[in-house]
């Protein structure tokens, strides 16, 4: 293991490998880094600011870099973006909760580390920076895309008590950043938040980032090793599935059809059966009368409601882990095998597996940090699963897998994305789980714009920064689509129908929490 000492990021204090001290021949901590990285590959390389040397908690640095994907650090008093990147950036990585393991590309130089020979995969792209928090934010978001798992992680460190946070980088460098690592769109996006909404009129910063070489979307080829090549799954690991349905009983055989096939069995199916318009007559009573290898368990309910019905089958669930499947998909016989062997190589407890329709093609091609969350093609370690629950606010409309992903990831589980994990999303034209939307009335130049449960959303779990940027978004999205040309008026129509939204938003929040507390 090797330990960088700096002080302030600016030169180095101390240098130890193992607790040895090192010599090198430069003073920098960027070039000592890389300096570290050819001479030790197969080393952890940390780096530290010299006032929380004391603070490292070296007994929990072998279990934080259990893999060489894996990138962390924490930021004790400093961050080096500051929220502002919130204003281009809606994923879930900006808005780090600091008690927990949390997926981020945001890099703090108080304290981190990363493997050598990892480190080194990045040097052909970001070997010419000279500012040691800029490089490592750098490394950690073209890594994320292209399979590096980046985290803070509160056990860097042995006291992380809360503490305000300052930030380092400097608008100039900020600018910079977007350029390199964003569509060129949101410099001028983010040029305009800093006027409209930080009273701050950065025109040499912006145009100076367009002299910065563009590094946007590169793909980078990382052959990590994996981790436990000959890794087998435990077969006491046992899995549930919960299957929320409505009216498909053709579709929903053939799932069931495709569990029993595993070469990794279920141990329980959990179908919740959901009647529209109170009609109690069940469609697929007839299934129970198969001879299923797993324990079929068939719950219906006289209302529809995907988020409730999700969330009874939560309650049933004995498994060691869970698997959230649609009714209308199809899989090959080793897909949670599959999934419970590359969970357990890549020391996950989520994974968001490769759902495409017929013909699709698969569009990410790496193993990565997720954004998202599929609620009908996931793999989730139950000790998560069941802390959280489906909020009956999206049950008008859509984002519940979103906001249960969010709870998972502030529980400090991470969503790992597999490419090479597939189902085939059937799509039927009728039925699912899901009330029917009035199509109409979306439609409507009155109807709210975000849908009230898409702000609902927004309002639980973006800063204020990403709040504002989603608003310029939506806003400029909608105008292009030209409905009303003169954008005085635009702006006035798409204002009432945000504040509408807001409204809508808040009512349904404030009736969940009611629920809630009684």
């Amino acid at each position: 293991m090797i330990i960088i000492v700096h002080r302030n990021t600016q030169e180095i204090s101390r240098l130890y490998k193992n607790g040895e001290v090192l010599n090198s021949q430069y003073n920098t901590v960027c070039n000592v880094i890389w300096e570290m990285a050819e001479r030790f590959p197969d080393e952890i390389i940390i780096w530290v600011e010299e006032k929380f040397v004391n603070l490292i908690n070296k007994p929990q640095l072998n279990n934080i870099f259990c893999n060489k994907r894996i990138m962390a650090s924490y930021a004790v008093d400093s961050n080096f973006f500051s929220h502002s990147l919130g204003y281009i950036d809606q994923m879930p990585f900006i808005n780090i909760n600091p008690r927990v393991k949390y997926a981020t590309w945001l890099m703090s130089t108080d304290v981190g580390g990363i493997f050598g020979r990892t480190l080194s995969y990045f040097k052909s792209e970001c070997g010419d920076i000279i500012d040691f928090g800029y490089l490592i934010n750098s490394i950690a978001k073209k890594g994320q895309q292209n399979g590096l798992f980046c985290y803070s992680h509160p056990d860097l460190i042995t006291n992380a008590s809360k503490c305000d946070i300052h930030t380092k980088a400097s608008l100039k460098q900020e600018f910079s950043f977007v350029y390199s690592n964003y569509k060129t769109v949101w410099v001028f996006v983010f040029f305009w938040c800093q006027w409209r909404y930080e009273n701050k009129f950065p025109l040499i910063s912006f145009l100076k980032c367009f002299f910065r070489k563009k590094k946007f979307g590169i793909k980078l080829n990382l052959p990590f090793p994996d981790k436990l090549n000959e890794i087998k799954i435990n077969h006491e690991d046992s899995i549930d599935v919960i299957i929320p349905t409505i009216g498909r009983a053709e579709y929903l055989e053939n799932v069931l059809k495709d569990l029993n096939n595993q070469t990794h069995l279920p141990a329980n199916v959990i179908v919740i059966e959901q009647h529209l318009n109170g009609s109690n007559s069940s469609r697929i009573e007839h299934l129970d009368n198969n001879t299923w290898k797993f324990n079929l368990n068939i719950i219906t309910l006289d209302t529809a409601g995907v988020c409730k019905a999700r969330n009874i089958g939560l309650n049933l669930v004995t498994s060691n882990w869970i698997f959230f499947a649609d009714d209308d998909i199809r899989f090959s016989p080793g897909l949670l095998e599959k999934g419970m062997t590359e969970a357990a190589k890549f020391d996950c407890e989520a994974i968001n597996m490769n759902c495409k329709q017929e013909g699709e093609k698969t569009i990410f091609h790496n193993i990565k940090q997720w954004g998202s969350f599929g609620s009908g093609t996931s793999l989730v370690k139950n000790k998560f699963a069941r802390k959280c629950n489906f909020s009956e606010i999206f049950e008008e409309g859509y984002g519940e897998d979103a906001d249960y992903g969010m709870q998972l990831r502030n529980l400090g589980c991470d969503i790992i994305y597999h490419p090479e994990i597939q189902i085939l999303h059937l799509k039927a034209a009728s039925g699912g789980f899901r009330s029917i939307i009035n199509e109409e009335s979306t439609k409507s130049k009155e109807f709210p714009k975000p849908a009230p449960t898409i702000m609902a959303f927004a309002l639980r779990h973006f800063t204020k920064q990403q709040l504002k940027g989603f608003k310029l978004s939506l806003f400029l999205k909608f105008y292009k689509e030209k409905s009303i040309l003169n954008p005085f008026i635009f702006l006035r129509s798409m204002q009432k129908r945000w504040e509408l939204s807001e409204k809508k938003a808040y009512d349904l929040i404030k009736m969940s929490k009611s629920k809630t507390e009684v």
